[in-house]
């Protein structure tokens, strides 16, 4: 079968990785990929929000299957045109992609189905937002309604601080109209945790735990970024964790989904906040997570196109999903100066040192190919992914694995999955 895979970062590097190594699988085609995509599909110039071009490219080449990796094409309904054209995809329709497309929806959806999330108020009028604040305990969290690079949330500690906020959210608009409307909610304290699932309309299958790092300096310091590395599985992600969001959270939000009239079919990325009143609901993402598909994909044993392909026909609860009983860790090198500014076109040493490595992966997030030369092309460069027995050993081999890299301006944290040593 062909498979035509949209997007251009690490985690589309990750699904295309998990793709080629898919039994029914002849043919990948990446719109519009990188340079480290090239190695397992043939990329396209077509990028992930031109929806005519991706449909007629899809009808010419008779492709079998799209997998829409970003979340701007979600949300904007590129799924919808191509099963319209009788395209089979994988990934939510837009009126289920909405889910991340919108935290207003989706914090109402978990208030009305008692989903447990943090308390919180929407707003479309700076001056009102500005006014419950006054009233608000500190510290508070700004979020932006819409999509915003994983940047649009705001940790606010003072009245001083959120004001501000507020005025770079809605009236700067910094992220343009995704601060619209923005929803101030409760600052909660606690462990991390990401956790994907695959979901075909009434079934949700969950993959193995993962947990992030979005602050751009060691120690969780700095500005926040898409993701700076990232480790699986979290030991934080208990049996009782996993059986009370179950209950409580996972099936919940299907059930909440199919009863409000948006089948999700696809990936439901749950961002949890283990509180010490339970497991709350932090946000939700409609695809598979960047970073996190880095660490969970490789330790995938059940074939992606099969899993991917049930959860389009609604036949995933005849899916025995497995993963290794192994460990990895994902340590982001990125521009220094990321995520403000930084200067790209830098050529990339050492990726060779990656070939038949049955442990250790090297995505490229933002890589580019420059006159025969792999050279750095945006703020997060690439991924090194190592596997191990145990977090311990994975996260030692990830760090052993980052010295094979070199671009000048390489950075990246040296404390990615430091958690795990208070495990």
């Amino acid at each position: 079968m062909k498979v035509l895979i949209v997007g251009s970062g690490g985690r589309e590097h990750a699904i295309a990785a998990g793709v080629a190594k898919s039994r029914n699988v002849d043919e990948i085609y990446c719109a519009p990929g990188n340079a480290g995509i090239a190695e397992f599909a043939k990329c396209v110039e077509i990028g992930a929000m031109e929806f005519d071009k991706l449909v007629s490219f899809a009808k010419e080449k008779q492709v079998d299957l799209v997998v829409v990796g970003m979340d701007d094409p979600l949300v904007g309904g590129l799924v919808d045109l191509l099963e319209a054209e009788g395209i089979r995809t994988f990934g939510p329709r837009k009126n289920a992609a909405i889910l991340e497309g919108s935290k207003a929806f989706s914090k109402n959806l978990m208030k009305k189905y008692h989903i447990p999330t943090a308390a919180y108020e929407t707003f479309s009028d700076a001056e009102e937002a500005i006014a419950y604040l006054k009233t608000a305990k500190f510290p508070i969290v700004l979020k932006a309604d819409g999509l915003a690079l994983g940047k649009g949330v705001l940790i606010c500690n003072t009245l001083e601080e959120a004001k501000e906020g507020v005025k770079s959210l809605m009236l700067d608009k910094k992220f343009g109209s995704a601060g619209n409307e923005i929803v101030i909610e409760e600052f909660m304290t606690g462990r991390e945790v990401s956790v994907l699932s695959f979901v075909d309309g009434k079934t949700i299958k969950t993959m193995t735990s993962a947990q992030d790092h979005k602050r751009a300096g060691d120690g969780d310091t700095g500005l926040n970024t898409g993701g700076m590395g990232t480790f699986s599985p979290s030991p934080f992600y208990t049996k009782e964790v996993e059986a009370f969001c179950n209950q409580h959270i996972y099936q919940a939000t299907v059930d909440a989904m199919r009863q409000e009239g948006r089948e999700f079919k696809g990936v439901i990325f749950f961002g949890l906040m283990l509180t010490e009143e339970g497991p709350k609901v932090l946000e939700y993402n409609a695809r598979f997570g960047d970073p996190e598909a880095q660490v969970v994909l490789p330790r995938m044993k059940s074939d992606l196109v099969e899993v991917m392909e049930a959860c389009i026909d609604g036949t995933l609860d005849q899916v025995d999903l497995q993963f290794e009983e192994n460990a990895a860790v994902c340590v982001v090198l990125a521009s220094d100066g990321y995520p403000v500014s930084y200067e790209k076109g830098y050529p990339i040493q050492g990726l060779e040192k990656f070939k038949d490595q049955e442990s250790y992966y090297c995505f490229h997030a933002g890589t580019a190919l420059k006159n025969g030369q792999i050279v750095t092309s945006g703020g997060r460069v690439l991924g090194i992914t190592a596997k191990g027995k145990d977090l311990k050993e994975a996260r030692a081999n990830a760090y052993a694995a980052t010295d094979w890299i070199q671009f000048e301006n390489k950075y990246m944290r040296h404390d990615i999955g430091k958690a795990i040593d208070e495990a």
